[in-house]
């Protein structure tokens, strides 16, 4: 029997998971679901938006939610790297985490387009203020533009 496999999951600010014991893996790219097991041959592919699921040794279970990424699979060490990631222990914990994290990015953008309509609402005013102190306004007397 094979020895078990090294799981790491990283992002670019931190080391999601790693685990020395995995003995089973389970993942999806492009092409379906595949799963990865000790003695695999080596592996590349990019995943697709994603739960990963792995059982260690002692049966334990262990979920990751990556929105894709790269997976590798070289001399017993499984690598993948993700630009964010999500760990849970149990699938439930896990969706009910992805969805914060979905209501909390999508804030953040509904907030950042606010911000930048208010921004580009300012400078418009300020322009329009600008030309209206040089005595010069961008319409005719008939409200046609100039």
């Amino acid at each position: 029997m094979s020895l078990p496999l090294r799981l790491r999951i990283v992002t670019p600010q931190q080391v999601l998971v790693d685990c020395t014991d995995v003995v089973a893996f389970r993942g999806e790219d492009a092409s379906g679901g595949f799963g990865l097991l000790p003695g695999h041959v080596d592996y590349l592919t990019v995943l697709v938006p994603t739960v990963l699921r792995w059982r260690r040794a002692g049966g334990e279970q262990g979920f990751c939610a990556v929105h894709g990424g790269v997976l590798s699979l070289s001399g017993g060490e499984l690598r993948v790297a993700c630009r964010e990631g999500i760990v849970g222990e149990r699938l439930e914990q896990l969706e009910a985490q992805v969805r914060e994290a979905r209501e909390t990015r999508r804030d953040s953008a509904r907030r950042a387009r606010v911000e930048h309509l208010r921004l580009h609402t300012q400078a418009v005013r300020q322009l329009v203020r600008y030309l209206r102190a040089e005595g010069e306004t961008p319409f005719d007397p008939e409200g046609e533009p100039r």
